[in-house]
């Protein structure tokens, strides 16, 4: 067929020509990169090793440099190259100090690392001439310098006292600043006498090591017990500045007597709870932007205060936002590539080609982060890396660009090789060769070159579009493809079949919740496809085999699509789509289902015009759910735990077209949330969010106390209980109670007021008031607003004392060997209390009566059993009357004498004899010794043992 020029002179040949050379080719990519590092100069280490290895294939070479010149790695230099690691043999500060860089390399191009800088650090040893002795009045602050020798870098600071390892405590009234090694004492006192060493260790790579200062004395003056205001000594600067992510210490302590407590603030923000603290010390562990601004130290005791201030500045390191990736380009084609970075100073952006510096040039624009080529060239291809930096660090992003150049090919992606399509429809085949530069296409049918008409198109990237399809469009198509490395085609074959119709579709339905809904949807197509039916749901796909989902496939017939829904809910309404779908064509039908339900949930509830028990409430309507709202229902609950109640409301009946009603009997001084629930006649819908959290206005208490009680305490005193008020009741601030009391029969009121709402009790002490007294008792709350109603009258008695009667007539019989029996006669009864019972005591001859045991009886017995007595002794007893206030006189004493024990030995030579019925026993008797009671008779036990 008639083809352009450049068609025509080229052979059909598939060539590819890319600055890879092969898919297992590509250029170095870093897995380890050198870390700085801090040398010891007096570390016994004989070498350090900065680490650098790269993948890459082929694999990579290295090569080092140091502050920028490459570094010549000879044999049996100090520098050795071990794999791409650098070795460097006998490290000193003069020689080797400095930033370091690892060049990776092969034929795809070059990346370099980022830099580690290699640092020595050294602690010099103090000074040694001796120190001044420092003095000063004992109850004076005093500063002792510890003037640390050279060092690189920071020290950590302690201090000892008088010997090692006593070392002074970092309590309120030491401080040791971290900063200077210098130790502050707020206020010396007489244990600071003594000698003092400032202890100075670096923190390096590969050792700690330590130094001591010599001794210095401090003398104390005599004792000054002057108060004084704080004096802040050891300040932080005016401006600190810190990175991101560092951590942050601020210090400040002050001398002063009494001590001076430290308090921290953000004067321009809050300060994090966690940072809060009474510490010299204000530690940020991992600084952000959002710690930034000024922190304000205040060091205030009885006599005084004072305060310093300093600025906070964070900056921050490089950070990538955006990076470079491997790229892949048609030769000639144009490419732009970005990154970006963010930090603080705003980092500057620079460009690496091959490791070495890239500046615009001729198809190659560098615009900061942006690097744009025009017309790629092979000689593009290689290494790139993009480098952002700022004072406090410098980041690298590397990537590859590979420049291809291929001719058309199309084993990857062929033209399918039969081409289905439906009467009437329309296809779209797509022509996609591999190739580099894009190539250009042309298709034919048979022998005849295709072009564009008002059914056929080829569009710009090579698809061929036919519409209208009829039988006559059968047959073979091919695409040839071409660009200036050569050229290929790829056919396939159209094959025109029977269009697919829907036959039955799907008709819109109004349905109610939890209704279940059939949407039938039939259809024809050509009988040597399969056809395959798909359900839309608002144009998103349907999920049969969702667990516990709603939708059912009704019928497994080819033709037949029907779709159920089973228990409708609100969301199921929508417009649904049925599609009859073969592998050449569809058709679709659509429907509109309506579900009715409760209404959806009112919005934007607002409460206005609070009063003490009153509240208007307004709202917006929510969804009707079509079917018209006919009542809303308003509910409230107190914060933070209460439940959703109904409330009363004006109007009592809220109709379904209100927007606003009046919520009645809520609680005075109580705090509250709202909500509303709109109905209609398919129910209730679900209920709108809570309201803002509001306050009713304060009122006087409308409830009286509850639990009025008493009685007890120390003689002379009325003590009155009841039952605490709980929050809901106390209408207001100020809360407390008003008791008023008086003699049973008198006329005339007391009246106290108990503040506070959490009082629950209260005493009245008068040395005229009897023992056991009824009082008339009543209460009531109040607060600031006013008193509330009285509660009901109750009695209550005053303190009871002690009985003042003895009981008389007390007798006492040993009954055995360790109980006696006790009785007695009460004696005149008297109104000092409710009597409880009686205290017997009882205490052997010879014995003092303060050694006396005793036992109570429970309740008003006049006799007693007492136990647990010793044998033949002789006991003298008392028994007295008890109540809740304490035990009465003694009543005289009687004695008794418990009887001498059984006797201990058994009866001896015991035989038997049996008879028909009768069993005949036989012992000697026992004879009882003279510490033991005599025998008046003997117990015969019988048992049965079976054989």
């Amino acid at each position: 067929p008639p083809c352009p020029v450049l068609l025509c002179l080229l052979p059909w040949t598939a060539t590819q020509i890319s600055a890879r050379g092969s898919p297992a080719t590509f250029g170095p990519v870093f897995e380890d990169q050198p870390l700085g590092l801090l040398f010891p100069e007096e570390s016994t280490e004989e070498k350090v090793t900065l680490a650098c290895r790269a993948r890459a294939s082929p694999p990579a070479t290295y090569r080092w440099k140091m502050n920028g010149t490459e570094m010549k790695l000879e044999p049996g230099s100090r520098h050795q190259l071990v794999g791409g690691n650098l070795v460097i043999m006998n490290p000193t500060k003069a020689q080797d100090a400095g930033v370091y860089q690892c060049l990776a390399s092969n034929p795809v191009g070059t990346v370099v690392s980022r830099e580690a800088v290699l640092r020595f650090g050294f602690l010099q040893e103090f000074s040694k001439e001796e120190r001044d002795p420092v003095r000063t009045h004992e109850g004076w602050g005093v500063m002792l310098p510890c003037n640390p020798p050279a060092h690189y870098p920071g020290l950590s600071y302690r201090w000892l006292l008088n010997e090692f390892p006593n070392f002074i405590p970092t309590d309120g009234r030491h401080f040791v600043s971290q900063t200077t090694g210098n130790l502050y004492i707020a206020r010396t006192n007489a244990s600071d006498l003594g000698n003092y060493s400032c202890l100075a260790t670096s923190h390096m790579d590969f050792s700690t090591k330590s130094v001591f200062s010599k001794f210095a004395q401090l003398n104390l003056a005599a004792e000054d017990t002057r108060l004084f205001a704080p004096s802040i000594k050891a300040r932080f600067p005016a401006e600190t500045y810190a990175l991101v992510g560092q951590q942050v210490t601020l210090e400040c302590f002050a001398f002063g007597n009494p001590v001076p407590q430290i308090k921290w603030r953000k004067v321009d923000g809050s300060l994090s709870p966690q940072w809060a603290t009474a510490e010299p010390t204000l530690q940020i562990p991992s600084v952000s932007f959002e710690d930034e601004g000024t922190y304000e130290c205040e060091a205030e005791n009885s006599k005084g205060r004072d305060t310093v201030q300093g600025r906070i500045i964070v900056q921050a390191q490089p950070e990538w936002l955006k990076v470079i990736s491997d790229m892949e380009a048609d030769i000639g084609s144009n490419l732009r590539w970005g990154c970006a970075a963010a930090g603080k100073p705003r980092p500057t952006v620079r460009w690496l080609r091959n490791g070495e510096p890239l500046a615009s040039q001729p198809r190659v624009e560098v615009l900061a982060g942006d690097l744009r080529f025009s017309k790629l060239s092979l000689e593009d291809s290689g290494m790139y890396q993009c480098v952002a930096e700022n004072k406090h660090g410098t980041i690298y992003a590397s990537a590859e660009l590979a420049v291809q150049a291929l001719a058309p090919d199309f084993r990857l992606n062929p033209v399918k090789r039969l081409i289905p399509a439906a009467r009437g429809g329309e296809i779209a085949i797509p022509c996609q060769p591999r190739a580099a530069p894009k190539a250009v296409v042309l298709w034919s049918k048979g022998t005849e070159i295709l072009v564009n008409s008002s059914r056929v198109t080829v569009t710009p990237d090579g698809t061929l579009i036919i519409r209208n399809i009829s039988r006559s469009d059968e047959g073979k198509y091919t695409c040839f493809a071409e660009n200036f490395m050569g050229k290929a085609n790829s056919t396939g074959i159209l094959s025109v079949r029977d269009a697919t119709k829907i036959t039955l579709a799907p008709s819109s339905a109004d349905i109610n919740l939890g209704d279940s809904l059939t949407l039938q949807c039939h259809a024809s197509h050509d009988p040597t496809m399969d056809l395959t039916f798909i359900w839309t749901l608002d144009d998103f796909p349907i999920d049969f085999d969702k667990p516990g989902g709603h939708y059912r496939r009704a019928s497994a017939k080819e033709t037949v699509g029907d779709l159920t829904i089973l228990n409708a809910q609100l969301r199921h309404g929508g417009k649904y789509t049925c599609m009859a779908q073969t592998v050449v064509d569809s058709a679709s039908k659509e429907a509109t289902v309506l579900v009715r339900g409760p209404p959806g949930p009112p919005g934007g509830v607002v409460v206005r015009n609070i009063g003490d028990t009153t509240v208007q409430l307004s709202w917006s309507r929510g969804f009707d759910n079509h079917s018209p709202i006919a009542k809303y229902t308003l509910q409230a609950r107190t914060v933070p735990a209460g439940k959703w109640k109904q409330v009363r409301t004006n109007p009592t009946n809220i109709e379904g077209n209100a927007e606003t009603a009046q919520v009645l009997g809520l609680t005075p001084w109580m705090d509250y949330e709202f909500r509303v629930l709109a109905s209609n006649i398919l129910g209730t819908g679900e209920p709108s969010g809570p309201s803002s959290k509001i306050r009713t206005k304060e009122a006087a208490p409308s409830v009286a106390p509850s639990g009025l009680s008493g009685g007890g305490g120390a003689p002379g005193e009325l003590i009155v209980n009841w039952t605490p008020m709980s929050r809901e009741y106390q209408n207001g601030d100020g809360f407390g109670y008003v008791l008023s009391f008086r003699r049973q029969g008198s006329s005339g009121w007391q009246t106290a007021r108990v503040p506070g709402a959490d009082a629950q009790h209260f005493v009245y002490s008068n040395d005229s008031v009897r023992p056991y007294t009824p009082f008339e008792v009543k209460i009531r709350g109040y607060n600031r607003r006013g008193d509330g109603p009285e509660s009901l009258t109750a009695l209550v008695y005053s303190a009871e004392e002690e009985p003042r009667v003895a009981p008389t007539k007390v007798w006492a019989k040993g009954v055995s060997s360790s109980e006696m029996n006790v009785t007695w006669e009460p004696g005149q009864q008297d109104t000092n209390g409710i009597l409880l019972g009686y205290e017997i005591r009882y205490w052997r001859a010879g014995d003092k009566e303060a050694a006396a045991d005793r036992v109570r009886t429970a309740g008003l017995d006049t006799r007693a059993r007492v136990t647990g007595l010793h044998p033949n002794t002789k006991y003298h007893v008392t028994v007295r009357a008890y109540n809740r206030a304490g035990t009465g006189p003694a009543s005289p004493s009687a004695n008794a004498t418990t009887m001498k024990p059984p006797p201990q030995r058994p009866p001896g030579n015991i035989s038997w004899t049996f008879s028909s019925s009768s069993l005949s026993i036989k012992w000697d008797p026992v004879v009882p010794l003279r510490n033991e009671s005599a025998v008046t008779g003997y117990k015969v036990r019988k048992g049965f043992t079976r054989h």
